[in-house]
């Protein structure tokens, strides 16, 4: 299983969000490039971006910090946050940015997707952000009428590779990951499925990685020291768990 750092942008500062609150925010870092040389340094091979800003106007407004974070680090790097339109998409994937993660827009703009994974294909992916069993959107603001089922049932059909799927009420709480979710979806979808939110600790790392999944994202926990990165990427890599 792989492991992706995450680095959440805002300002050009590396910060995070209790639970996708905006007025809760601690910034942690005013030098994002440097957040991905330690995650370089400790074995990561991705850095999982979030553009927070981005999500609000649907550009890309920290464009420059992301590509300072690329060419710092030398990892291949991931983007989501406001990434609803085939100019932003192509923007990113022109300037080297190796995948791209639509949300909201997967959801309500089903054309969008399948135009921009019938052009780029892996280099699309879709975060899915579940709140009380129901795909969640407008930054995790509003549920929508899709159940989690019938989402990656769509997402399934149109060829996505990537999916990112996150519990909202774990994100940022520092409590656990929810593995009997991502236990059931990966039994039951072929995706490449990766876990957000809640990733507490090393148990967390090894309970994902023997569900077999593709990646799982580190956040809070690196930042406040809660999980040793280094440690997580190895554990993560053991074939037997």
């Amino acid at each position: 299983m792989l492991i992706f750092p995450a680095i959440d942008l805002y300002g050009g500062k590396a910060v995070r969000l209790f639970k996708g609150d905006y007025n809760q925010m601690t910034v942690y870092s005013d030098r994002p490039a440097e957040v991905a040389c330690d995650f370089r340094d400790k074995g990561a091979k991705w850095i999982h971006i979030v553009d927070l800003e981005g999500a609000k106007t649907g550009g890309t407004p920290n464009l420059e910090t992301v590509l300072a974070v690329k060419k710092a680090s030398g990892l291949l790097c991931e983007i989501g946050g406001g990434v609803r339109s085939m100019d932003v998409v192509e923007r990113y994937l022109s300037s080297g940015i190796d995948r791209v993660i639509l949300g909201t827009a997967a959801v309500t703009d089903e054309a969008f997707l399948k135009t921009a994974v019938g052009k780029y294909g892996e280099k699309v992916a879709v975060g899915v952000d579940l709140k009380d069993g129901y795909v969640a959107v407008k930054g995790w603001t509003e549920k929508s009428a899709l159940t989690a089922d019938a989402f990656f049932e769509k997402l399934e059909a149109i060829g996505v590779k990537t999916v990112i799927c996150t519990d909202i009420s774990k994100d940022g709480a520092m409590q656990g990951a929810n593995h009997e979710l991502y236990r059931r979806l990966s039994k039951n979808y072929s995706v490449d499925l990766t876990a957000s939110g809640g990733v507490s600790g090393l148990e967390d790392v090894k309970k994902l990685a023997a569900l077999g999944l593709y990646g799982a994202i580190i956040g809070k926990a690196y930042y406040t020291g809660a999980v040793d990165l280094a440690d997580a990427i190895a554990l993560a890599q053991r074939r037997e768990l």
